[in-house]
């Protein structure tokens, strides 16, 4: 499929596969595609930041190509590296038959036989069904030197490799970029990219993303958790609830026939909106009835 040609084919694109945006999150993904720049997506986990590259890669019917940050990452992980165990099994079989010329078995051990590529290179080859969708999630998890590595790895999208040479990307692959936020990423890095602070949505937009994925929730279920939500991410909490757990609390009450909450209801399924247990005592018994009171005051009678 190909990239679409407007912020409202964008818009529509996105809302297809059920992924309801923003239009400041579609113009710099319209952007992002038509101007072949990095995606660097900024926010709170749980707001759809990793999803938009899924609902992007299904879209255009491209690959997802994921890397996920960790302490630690380093291009072995990140690029690529050498099947040891194969090369030994080479070395001794090579051995073993009287055939151990070094000069060719040293070009023979690292070549493209015993290559594993990583996700950084796998989005540098071609692709059939065009350039990949290249995820790089929680960037903020990485240390420095790694992103330092990103950034001019990203400048020209192309990898070098000692032993076979430069590799270099076809056509540059569509890169997102995801961080929470737990620490500053270089500017350096920034400005290679299209910069989007994803924010939790409003009621509106909320009531539209829960209605697209989990439709077959009545319309009075899909209010009360809303709003419901709603008032939790504006509660002293440890970790307010994502777009991500209000999906998952509306699958859980359907799978439990509910139609409206009740505060026993709240109490039980508490742990699928919220993940630490000092949250969830906080909001349990009379602080869950009274912001169930607040939430009826405020949609009015069924």
């Amino acid at each position: 499929m190909a990239y679409p040609t407007s912020i409202d084919a964008t818009q529509d694109m996105l809302a297809g596969q059920g992924y309801v945006a923003a239009r400041a999150l579609s113009t710099v993904t319209f952007l992002s595609l038509t101007l072949a720049r990095p995606l660097f997506l900024e926010g709170e986990a749980g707001t759809g930041k990793t999803e938009i590259a899924k609902t992007i890669a299904t879209s255009l019917g491209r690959d997802l190509i994921r890397l996920q940050c960790y302490e630690g990452l380093d291009t072995a992980s990140a690029v690529y590296d050498w099947n040891f165990a194969a090369q030994m099994i080479a070395i001794r079989t090579a051995e073993a038959t009287g055939q151990a010329d070094a000069e060719i078995l040293n070009r023979d051990l690292f070549g493209p036989n015993f290559l594993i590529e990583r996700p950084l290179l796998q989005a540098m080859r071609p692709h059939e069904n065009g350039p990949p969708v290249l995820l790089i999630d929680e960037i903020d998890r990485a240390d420095e030197p790694f992103e330092a590595f990103l950034l001019e790895a990203l400048s020209e999208f192309q990898v070098s490799i000692p032993e076979i040479g430069v590799i270099r990307a076809p056509e540059p692959p569509i890169v997102i970029l995801t961080s929470n936020r737990t620490r500053e990423i270089h500017d350096a890095l920034k400005r290679r990219c299209l910069y989007h602070w994803v924010d939790y949505p409003d009621f509106a937009r909320e009531m539209q993303i829960l209605r697209a994925r989990v439709p077959e929730a009545s319309d009075r279920l899909s209010q009360e958790v809303t709003a419901f939500v709603q008032r939790l991410r504006a509660a002293d909490l440890f970790k307010k609830p994502g777009v991500a757990e209000t999906i998952d609390w509306a699958k859980c009450l359907l799978a439990l026939n509910a139609v409206a909450l009740s505060p026993q209801l709240i109490s039980d399924t508490l742990g699928a909106v919220l993940k630490y247990q000092d949250d969830i005592a906080r909001m349990e018994g009379s602080e869950a009835a009274r912001l169930l009171d607040e939430v009826r005051a405020s949609l009015g009678p069924v």
